[in-house]
């Protein structure tokens, strides 16, 4: 069959049009893509009420996890709790099919804790599947789309005066097999797979991920639509028999005792997670790693030239470490299992694309793995992705209305980025067909806002990686309070049902209530300094606050405990929550003084039909920039790279000089893009959640 489709942009009725095109159907929304980002998505669109089509290419591989076997991590942890408390899937998933969980960086502040899941990864594809399968609404179809259908509408938002192109309306998409659905919303959610090869030495292969088939024919429609697509690389390492590694010599890695879910449903349930946990362990490179390495730096295809798409920065293969860090004597990697019911072995840390010869020496070089055999081949792949910043901060696309990106197809890398974009994604696109405003989370709110922020005002030219170093606001964006700081407003947008409502509203509840008993409450000398001294802490000479013991370093909210009998019996998440209050709160009101100073410049917003080029006082380089982007906010236009503080004070006094234009637009189409509806500036959220 000839693959061309005639009209690069065809309509519904073009597409319909073309030898063996066949009426599929009618939905409300469609996800192409059943991958973390495309399941998080469709689901959060078809609970919202919409009629969801879910497209994959491999029925077996919904969910897939292609690369680490893992979920979570830095930064990682809280994308996912942040995305269980809004109501989505990963966590509950995740919690159902762990081999290990661990908290991560327990030797830092609470600001930084992160849970990390070591992941069955069969069981969660199966158990991410089944959720998907059982969801109403939503239909699940293997299928292959390679052509957006659109609809010629003209843009009011996007001026001729600043050189915008008349936008397009998402009509439907076209599949491999000439099924033509229509859709009034469509969310590409396409992962790795477009224009997608895998590069393993001097062997270059059209293929996506797992070998699976790439994806071919969305990218010239992304192109034809005058979208900016991008060309990323990434990798996986190779892939070892468990019953062929000596363990003995290897540092073993257990998980936590008491661990902590990411699923706020498990929190303090006494039969969670279990299961019996499954050890890690770790090696290390050695100088007969760095010589494989080195020795054929000229058959690496990252140095050849034929790899030309952009890896990530912070997750480099084995080979570009011993380029970029030429002093560093060893590097850890990390032997992690991939289920129960299998013997794979997953290398964390030695990613490559070299030849497979060069790979089996440089893992034979490591500890524990002198007689290891290879199973799978690591790879690198590079596939297309669109520029984020032609998304509008509802993940929408600027130019082509209800056309939506979630995922790596976005720049973004990791399986945790991708489902908090494909929720948020799906959210929008259902309330867009609703006619409500857009959710979107702002810097002070949540990892899932800074993640959106950065990709769509700053852009990226690499995968991008959540990090908690990216959140100004971290110690307020914790992981243990996501359901503080977000379940409010899962239940407003309709994604939280009465059952965790009514859990949600007891446990802050308990929370308000045992802060104020504890910062109301006085000790005497005789209650306290006997337990002081235990503590290695200064004894007391007259009453004391019990707030005032908890805010020294040395002395925890358990420690207390004899000291207090009057005490209610809590639950541990409750009583991290206390304590954290108490001791940080100092540091809290600070960072919510600076919160408040941020929200102000988000909510001044920027009209939509602004001409930069006519506004003196404004750089060349910041009126370019302004004008592409088109920020919501002066905060937004802040964050863009090239736009300078002057600048912006140039924009303020321009937006003063112009105040009586500014009432019309200020609850217009502005206000809904930002969706400040339910973004919690000021709203429902904050006067829901507990006072953290």
């Amino acid at each position: 069959m000839d693959d061309t489709w005639g009209n690069p942009i065809p309509t519904f009725e073009e597409a319909l049009a073309l030898p063996y095109a066949f009426d599929a159907g009618a939905f409300d929304v469609i996800v192409v893509g059943a991958g973390h980002a495309g399941c998080e998505a469709a689901l959060a669109a078809a609970r919202l009420g919409c009629e969801t089509l879910l497209l994959g290419m491999n029925l077996d591989a919904v969910a897939n996890m292609p690369c680490n076997p893992s979920i979570g991590g830095t930064a990682k942890g809280q994308l996912v709790r942040e995305i269980d408390a809004m109501g989505g899937e990963m966590g509950r998933v995740a919690d159902r099919t762990l081999l290990q969980m661990r908290m991560l960086n327990r030797s830092k502040g609470p600001a930084v804790l992160s849970p990390r899941a070591q992941i069955d990864r069969r069981r969660y594809q199966t158990g991410m599947k089944q959720v998907v399968e059982r969801q109403d609404r939503l239909w699940l179809r293997q299928a292959e789309a390679v052509c957006l259908l659109t609809e010629p509408v003209a843009d009011p938002a996007r001026p001729e005066a600043e050189g915008a192109a008349s936008r397009h309306r998402v009509a439907g998409i076209l599949t491999r097999n000439r099924a033509v659905y229509r859709a009034r919303a469509v969310i590409l959610a396409t992962g790795t797979y477009l224009e997608a090869r895998t590069i393993t030495g001097e062997v270059v292969v059209d293929a996506g991920p797992d070998g699976l088939f790439p994806s071919r024919g969305l990218s010239a429609s992304l192109l034809a639509l005058g979208l900016p697509v991008m060309r990323f690389k990434t990798g996986t390492p190779v892939r070892v028999d468990g019953g062929s590694i000596d363990y003995g010599v290897m540092a073993v890695q257990e998980g936590d005792a008491e661990p902590t879910p990411f699923s706020f449903d498990n929190e303090d349930r006494p039969d969670w997670p279990g299961i019996r946990q499954t050890p890690c362990w770790m090696t290390w490179t050695t100088p007969e790693t760095r010589e494989a390495v080195v020795e054929n730096l000229g058959r690496s295809p990252l140095f050849s030239g034929v790899i030309q798409g952009t890896g990530p920065r912070y997750c480099p293969s084995l080979e570009d470490k011993y380029v970029k860090f030429p002093d560093k004597e060893r590097h850890q990697v990390f032997v992690e299992p991939t289920g129960r019911d299998t013997i794979e072995m997953y290398l964390q840390g030695a990613s490559s694309s070299m030849p497979e010869d060069v790979q089996a020496r440089m893992v034979r070089s490591m500890p524990g793995l002198e007689h290891v055999r290879i199973m799978r081949s690591a790879y690198a792949i590079e596939y297309d992705c669109l520029d984020p910043t032609c998304l509008w901060p509802s993940l929408e696309t600027r130019t082509v209305a209800g056309l939506y990106g979630a995922g790596q197809v976005n720049g973004s890398s990791g399986y945790e980025e991708a489902a908090a974009q494909g929720l948020m994604a799906g959210i929008n696109a259902a309330r867009a067909l609703q006619d409500k405003p857009p959710v979107v989370l702002d810097r002070s709110q949540a990892y899932i806002g800074v993640l959106i922020d950065d990709l769509v005002i700053k852009g990226t030219p690499e995968p991008y990686r959540m990090m908690t170093a990216r959140a100004e606001y971290r110690l307020l964006l914790r992981q243990d309070n996501a359901d503080l700081r977000l379940t409010p407003i899962g239940r407003e947008i309709g994604l939280v049902d009465d059952v965790r409502w009514e859990r949600f509203r007891r446990k802050a509840a308990q929370v308000e209530a045992e802060i104020a008993r504890v910062r109301a409450l006085r000790l005497v000398p005789a209650a306290v300094n006997r337990l002081l001294e235990t503590l290695e802490s200064a004894p007391v000479s007259g009453g004391v606050a019990m707030a005032d013991l908890l805010r020294r370093p040395e002395v925890t909210y358990e420690a207390l405990a004899p000291a207090d009998p009057e005490r209610p019996d809590l639950p541990r998440a409750v009583r991290v929550q206390v304590e954290i209050a108490v001791k940080y709160e100092g540091y809290l009101r600070i960072e919510e003084t600076r919160i408040a100073r941020f929200r102000r410049m988000e909510e001044t917003l920027l009209p939509p039909d602004i001409e930069y080029a006519s506004i003196s006082g404004l750089r060349l380089e910041a009126r370019q920039k302004l004008a592409r982007l088109r920020p919501l906010s002066v905060g937004q236009a802040g964050r863009i790279s090239g736009v300078s503080p002057a600048d912006l004070s140039v924009l303020l006094v321009w937006l003063a000089a112009t105040q009586p234009r500014r009432e019309a637009y200020v609850t217009g189409e502005t206000r809904e893009k930002a969706g400040s509806a339910v973004s919690g500036q000021g709203g429902e959220d904050e006067k829901t959640a507990a006072p953290l």
